[in-house]
């Protein structure tokens, strides 16, 4: 063999099970066609961070006289609001190339192929290899609109590298990377119409944590729509049109743009799937809770298995691949009881661990209680009173099985729930926990005792 694991792909997933495997003793090969950084850093989570930090800010200065301030006339260039995010981009870009092209690995920049469930080509050369990880991400998935590809649309991608704002913009789509562009685009001065099939927007999560940022996103401007077909969209005089239905009526509504943030798909294409015997399943690679696909010594991590599709969980699944690659007698599974997401809407929305949703379908008895960061003293001292937090217990023993955020400071809050979850606590434990005052995270301990006197 040529090597002991060959990793396709580059980004957070793949570096994490190449670096894995690597530590173990393994000959690790890593394939990517450039360029290189992964998703998450080019075209993902840090780049639409560091313009989110902009519209935030503007947000917040537009709301001056609030806070006893003079009144501030804050108008976005979008050209420094990149050139900032740019920098930062480079800079994290660097550091991974730097980690990719270490002499622990060989790095191979060329597209691969498989032509056999152990060998692989990459340009004129063929490699084989005792083990493989496929860790290619995805890519912006197409939807079959009538009219939309002759009308023109734009994707995040190209939201990323605007350089002139749009007069007006229609977001199609509602989950984390519409919502999240759609109010930066709304903060810094575009008409923005957004478009969601499904009665909420962010539909996989509980409807009660999408209300809030609903909200607050009618009370900026945004004209939101939920509960639509899209019927057909059309290239018109006046602009971009597109067709719906909502609440029985035909509708429409023009745009200078259109963005299609209706979803991603793995990225697979190209990879020769079928002579590798690797099975796919409605579009994703299908892999168990070791990683494997149906070849036992191919494993998938990251986007490209469409399991839960971001960064931190995408590494954890590279550390298990890589493990596992090297560890076949003694092999992990990944554990998703701690499966986390963030959406960073102004409110922000936070969540671990199972939903009201998710325990209802699979008839998994909990008890919830919620506290709103309107009655919460710092919540209120900030001006940042939307939201509310939400607690999920088991009615027996008062573990906690799931946690919930929409409001200031979600993301990082969160984390005080993820690490009570990691240790298996209780509400008990949460309501028992010293909280500073004033602060925003002593709002969980009031669902914390409200379960517990449930449990009483």
């Amino acid at each position: 063999m040529d090597f002991d694991v060959v990793v396709v792909g580059g980004g957070s997933a793949g570096y994490s099970a190449a670096s894995t495997a690597q530590s173990l003793g393994a000959r690790v090969a890593i394939i990517d066609p450039g360029p290189l950084g992964g998703l998450c850093i080019l075209r993902g989570c840090m780049p639409t961070k560091a313009i989110l930090r902009s519209s935030d800010i503007m947000a917040l200065m537009h709301r001056a006289e609030e806070f006893g301030l003079q009144p501030v006339q804050a108008q976005a260039h979008l050209p420094a609001i990149n050139d900032r995010k740019n920098k930062l981009i480079q800079e994290f870009a660097d550091y991974r190339i730097e980690q990719l092209n270490d002499s622990r690995f060989t790095l191979i920049q060329e597209r691969a192929e498989f032509i056999s469930p152990h060998e692989i080509r990459v340009g004129n050369r063929t490699l084989k290899a005792k083990s493989f990880i496929i860790a290619t991400g995805s890519v912006v998935a197409d939807f079959p609109i009538p009219g939309l590809q002759e009308t023109g649309f734009i994707t995040s991608d190209d939201v990323l590298q605007m350089r002139q704002a749009p007069e007006s913009i229609i977001v199609l789509g509602a989950g984390a990377v519409a919502v999240e562009l759609a109010q930066f685009l709304l903060r810094i001065g575009v008409k923005t119409t957004l478009l969601q099939r499904s009665p909420h927007i962010l539909s996989q999560g509980d409807e009660d944590l999408a209300r809030p940022v609903e909200q607050r996103f009618r009370q900026e401007g945004m004209d939101l729509y939920t509960e639509t077909k899209i019927l057909r969209a059309a290239k018109e005089p006046e602009g971009s049109t597109l067709y719906f239905q909502h609440e029985g009526k035909e509708k429409r509504v023009q745009a200078q743009f259109i963005l299609q943030a209706l979803g991603r798909k793995p990225n697979i294409a190209g990879l020769h799937l079928e002579s590798a015997g690797v099975e796919i399943e409605r579009g994703r690679i299908k892999v168990d809770a070791k990683m494997k696909t149906s070849q036992p010594h191919i494993f998938a991590v990251g986007d490209v298995n469409g399991i839960h599709e971001v960064v931190h969980i995408a590494i954890q699944q590279g550390e298990v691949a890589g493990f596992n690659a090297t560890h076949p007698d003694n092999e992990k599974e990944v554990d998703d009881r701690l499966k986390a997401s963030v959406v960073f809407t102004d409110p922000a929305v936070a969540s671990v661990g199972l939903s009201e949703k998710e325990c209802k379908a699979a008839n998994i008895a909990y008890i919830a209680a919620s506290h709103h960061f309107d009655d919460h003293g710092k919540s209120m001292c900030l001006g940042e009173t939307l939201g509310h937090v939400k607690i999920l217990c088991d009615p027996a023993s008062g573990e906690v099985l799931g946690g919930h955020i929409v409001g200031p400071e979600a993301g990082e809050l969160i984390h005080e729930l993820i690490t009570l979850m990691h240790f298996r606590g209780t509400v008990k434990d949460l309501a028992e926990i010293p909280h500073y005052h004033p602060t925003l995270a002593e709002i969980l301990t009031y669902p914390a005792e409200e379960l517990l006197e449930q449990l009483a």
